[in-house]
């Protein structure tokens, strides 16, 4: 039998967002996974990608299995996925596990349901590569910071009353429309959400970039005086300035709940929900797609009004965005994070110092493995030779196989595993 559990080397991704040298948690672990790999201390190290996808395959770092790609291998073993998921996903691994390492804003965005997405996908292939949808859910490894969903309606209310520059693009008539809307008719506030955030998106150039500069030339001068600029959220409002000046984007902050997460805590990003990541690293997991409606923040492709036309106006607290963990019944070293989407689970593996010996059980499923830290020696009855385990050394696990873990770390490890429970 070829070898069905092997290691991987992953592909980089140098987006112009992402931490630089060896303050970025990828570049940290992909040195640390290949002594032999130099770290530029000038360039950015935004993602590394984990799986099978075309634009970034993980290579197969085991030189007795002829396939040089994942995605070859797959292809060739489809078996591999499990018969459930095989069957599901037509012969593809469905998801793509990453790590991020994030400096300045992602874009706002916000990724199409399926429908939506073939609709898409259809009519501009250019922009939007594939008809499928793109649920996605990111773990923060360290403190982390993103946007995402509409603020409750009162918070915004509040900015409106206290940001006369965003009044002024919104206009009265759409701010009295969601001051006057009642908790008892939530259509009618997500009505009345749709027209404010809208008319925001869709003002002309010129004009919002003019009211910008009003509204961080007020805060800036207000900071100096060293007085509170909570009320207009001046200190995020001053940083995505200084990274985007002029962008439309950073009036979304208005809007969208400010999300923080500690190390270990999760955000589950579901169909047509309004995101952007602000800060820290994470590992995040993500169906196979490439599918992003944008809308500011960025300088790629932006689509107002798709982005406008699908956005889900629900308002909810901030606090409704952490996406709990949930301890495993069967091992309580494994905390699993279960979203309402059949392409993705991740598991977080905690292996205390007093456990010598463990065992990455075996599943129905393909999975991924990674370790953030502490050193293991791997064997398996489907690798060819025993696995030197450590940070930043990531494995693919072929349905049905399991692991032992010889465990060598004074301090226990901590590994993320990525799979698809159907």
């Amino acid at each position: 039998f070829p070898p069905a559990v092997f290691p991987l080397s992953c592909v980089v991704q140098n987006y112009s967002w992402g931490k630089v040298g060896l303050d970025s948690e990828v570049a940290k672990l992909v040195a640390s996974g290949d002594p032999l790999v130099q770290i530029q201390p000038d360039q950015p190290y935004a993602e590394l990608w984990m799986g099978a996808h075309p634009r970034g395959d993980a290579l197969i770092r085991d030189n007795r299995i002829p396939q040089k790609t994942l995605g070859q291998w797959i292809a060739d073993n489809p078996a591999c996925l499990g018969a459930k998921v095989k069957d599901a996903f037509q012969g593809h691994l469905p998801f793509l596990f990453k790590v991020l390492s994030v400096n300045t804003a992602l874009s706002i965005q916000a990724h199409p349901n399926k429908e939506l997405a073939a609709k898409l996908h259809a009519q501009f292939p250019e922009h939007y590569p594939d008809a499928n949808h793109k649920p996605e859910m990111a773990i923060a490894l360290t403190r982390f910071e993103g946007m995402c969903g509409f603020r409750p309606v009162e918070e915004i209310v509040s900015f409106l009353q206290n940001v006369p520059e965003l009044r002024a693009l919104i206009g009265e008539v759409a701010a009295e429309q969601l001051e006057r809307s009642g908790s008892d008719d939530p259509r009618g506030v997500s009505a009345a959400l749709r027209v404010c955030f809208t008319r925001l998106m869709k003002s002309e150039k010129k004009f919002f970039v003019d009211r910008l500069n009003m509204l961080v030339k007020r805060i800036s001068q207000e900071a100096a005086e060293g007085k509170d600029t909570s009320g207009s959220n001046g200190d995020l409002l001053l940083r995505l300035h200084s990274q985007y000046p002029g962008d439309i984007g950073c009036f979304t902050i208005y809007f969208l709940n400010l999300v923080r997460l500690e190390p270990g805590e999760a955000m589950f990003l579901g169909a047509n929900e309004p995101h952007a990541y602000l800060y820290g690293d994470c590992v995040e997991i993500m169906a196979c797609s490439d599918n992003t409606v944008r809308a500011g923040l960025t300088p790629k492709f932006i689509d107002v009004l798709t982005l406008c036309e699908m956005l889900n106006y629900t308002p909810a607290p901030s606090s409704s965005k952490i996406f709990p963990a949930v301890q495993s019944q069967l091992d309580p070293h494994v905390y699993l994070y279960d979203p309402p989407v059949p392409d993705f689970t991740i598991m977080r593996i905690e292996i205390p110092a007093s456990i010598k010996l463990y065992l990455i059980s075996a599943m129905d499923s393909a999975s991924i493995l990674l370790v953030i830290q502490g050193t293991a020696v791997g064997t398996s009855t489907a690798a060819a030779s025993e696995m030197s385990l450590h940070r930043g050394s990531v494995l693919f696990i072929s349905a049905n196989e399991s692991i032992s873990l010889h465990l060598s770390s004074p301090d226990g490890m901590l590994l993320f595993r990525a799979c698809c429970l159907l």
